[in-house]
């Protein structure tokens, strides 16, 4: 009997088998009626069981979250003038308004891991979607700045749970060939929402963008009941049923997955099967690294200390950590955040069109890194883009030192006007290309599906705490030296590429199981 014969019959008695917090969408299941029916349908019902289609389907869906992302971190640039003046508020109040969001995705972070274990993929980007928009309700009609902070931590939260379940959830359901392009399409619908953001703000005024805020989420939450859940972590809640119809889905009806869904159910019950380890096995690859993150995981981690044994030794959180704190560290959302006053010091008069130069470059060189990482790898693209970076910070670095050396009315002045804009789109280019999509892409491959939960937790809170430690910091270490502080990003890029050729492994072409399998 087939797979899908096996669905047909899998529609009678289901009391017993628990089901997520939201339901698999209805509109798939025609899958499981007979051919005849399929025909009556068109091409239009064939072309939805095409496998490709299918997954392309959910991951545009599933992308309407980090778009909600990116629109709430390019909100304050466009909008900062006119906030200060509607509602007299003065430049720290905005200042604690604009970094209220990396405080709420913190907490968003610390829950993301077991929101997403426990209501499933789906269920928690609903959880996210609620708080984002009623967040944005919040700022739309705010009078006075407490409603900001208010509006502004719920965002956060929201913001955090998303960048933790979306990637993780692409990762789950995407087929290996595919599995790298599709991840990255999270980081384009970053940037994608950072430049509506900039370009709306430019026209309409801050409480109408608020409103059109709600809108990529106001989206997402109906699309939630049309895709299906993650196979994966259907599996490790035992629903093996519901399992086998949404890879058969994400698949395509007439694909044969028998030997995927062996694969998981192996995987799952591998994992599930040992939570402890010996001390023979601290010789073994993924016990080798127990002090890295230790103290930051007991903290968050109260409720199984055999679990945090376990997390604590695994090296997959080191490289999954280390890359997205690494790629924080490398200063993007300082230099993004601050880019009209950094432009206007390297003597650039349009600042607002630069920046939204700048946003449409990161769009393109995203899209690009989306075709090109199933195909190049995600090891060489993470070192050209972590070479790239560090050559394009040393030229800005040097255009400033020597401009901060010579006269504004010297010939050579514009020059290094020209020489500091131009290392900078080099840099965003090379950000965009690896060091910014692909540790997402990798941090949700390479760990267990029984570790996932905490270890993507830690993960996440470690990004958004890197992040705000430079969004905070960027502003004081360019008044102190703008030249300065681009040698210092240039340490943490040159130290990138040293990191990527010493533990990050090559994730191409390999399964789920297979890729963390190898870490055992």
């Amino acid at each position: 009997m087939s797979s899908k014969d096996e669905f047909m019959g899998a529609g009678g008695d289901d009391s017993g088998i628990r089901k997520p917090f939201l339901n698999t969408g209805s509109w798939y299941r025609m899958g499981s009626r007979q051919s005849s029916l399929v025909d009556r349908m068109g091409e239009s019902s064939a072309m939805m069981r095409d496998s490709s289609v299918s997954v392309l389907v959910c991951t545009m869906i599933v992308a309407l979250g980090p778009i909600q992302f990116g629109f709430t971190g390019g909100f304050c640039s466009p909008t900062q003038n006119d906030m200060i003046r509607d509602l007299g508020l003065t430049l720290s109040e905005f200042s604690v308004f604009g970094s209220l969001s990396n405080v709420g995705a913190m907490v968003g972070a610390i829950s993301s891991g077991q929101i997403a274990e426990y209501i499933g993929r789906k269920g928690s980007l609903m959880a996210a979607a609620i708080p984002n928009i009623i967040g944005w309700l919040v700022i739309s009609f705010a009078k006075d700045a407490s409603f900001l902070y208010m509006g502004r931590l719920l965002e956060g939260f929201g913001v955090g749970v998303i960048s933790y379940t979306v990637p993780v959830y692409i990762a789950e359901i995407a087929p290996q060939n595919m599995r790298g392009s599709l991840g990255s399409v999270n980081q384009l619908a970053v940037t994608i929402g950072i430049m509506v953001a900039y370009l709306l703000g430019l026209f309409i005024n801050w409480r109408t963008l608020a409103v059109i805020g709600i809108l990529p989420c106001a989206i997402l939450i109906p699309g939630l009941f049309f895709i299906p859940e993650s196979p994966r972590w259907l599996a490790k809640m035992g629903m093996m049923e519901d399992c086998e119809l949404s890879l058969q889905v994400l698949r395509g009806f007439d694909t044969d997955i028998n030997l995927e869904l062996n694969d998981i159910k192996r995987s799952v019950a591998s994992t599930c099967r040992r939570n402890t380890i010996q001390i023979s096995d601290l010789k073994r690859k993924r016990y080798w690294f127990p002090l890295m993150v230790g103290a930051g995981i007991l903290i968050f981690s109260f409720h199984s200390y055999r679990l945090v044994f376990n997390i604590l030794n695994l090296v997959g959180m080191k490289v999954g950590i280390g890359l997205l704190v690494l790629q924080q560290l490398s200063g993007i959302n300082g230099i993004l955040f601050y880019a009209a006053n950094i432009f206007k010091s390297a003597g650039i008069s349009s600042s607002d069109a630069a920046t939204c130069g700048l946003g449409a470059i990161q769009i393109i060189a995203s899209g690009i890194t989306t075709w090109l990482v199933d195909k190049t790898g995600r090891r060489l693209l993470l070192i050209i883009s972590s070479v790239g970076m560090t050559v394009s910070l040393v030229v800005v670095a040097v255009a400033f030192f020597m401009k901060d050396s010579i006269s504004v009315d010297s010939e050579y002045y514009y020059a290094m006007s020209m020489m500091s804009l131009g290392g900078l789109v080099l840099y965003v280019i090379f950000f965009s290309l690896g060091i910014g999509p692909i540790p997402w892409v990798i941090m949700s491959e390479i760990l267990p599906v029984n570790l996932k939960s905490l270890a993507g937790s830690v993960a996440t809170l470690a990004n958004w705490c890197s992040s705000w430690a430079v969004t905070m910091t960027a502003n004081l270490l360019l008044d102190w030296s703008s030249g300065g502080t681009f040698i210092i990003y240039t340490t943490v890029t040159a130290f990138t590429i040293l990191f990527v050729g010493l533990w990050v492994p090559e994730t191409k072409g390999r399964t789920l199981e297979e890729i963390q399998y190898s870490f055992r």
